[in-house]
């Protein structure tokens, strides 16, 4: 299996938040500030699957989990590496 690299990750995060600004603020809020929302978090799990073949159900999204890009990309990466 092909190691994904975080600026993978943060392509697909960036493409469905429709902003750059999760590539340059890793602590940006994003469901707070409204980034993200649940439809956009339906369509990045969906996305995460198709471009990079991780599969998340929607029962195992935690958004604490993915408050922040930092966040987010720790979290794919952990589950890549289970």
């Amino acid at each position: 299996m092909s190691t994904i690299s975080n600026d993978q990750i943060l392509d697909v995060l960036a493409a469905v938040a429709e902003t750059d600004e999760v590539r340059t603020n890793p602590d940006l809020a994003i469901y707070d500030l409204q980034v993200l929302d649940s439809m956009k978090t339906v369509e990045l799990i969906v996305a995460l699957g198709q471009q990079l073949g991780v599969e998340i159900s929607p029962a195992e999204f935690e958004r604490d989990a993915w408050a922040t890009p930092a966040k987010f990309v720790a979290d794919v990466q952990h589950r890549l590496s289970a």
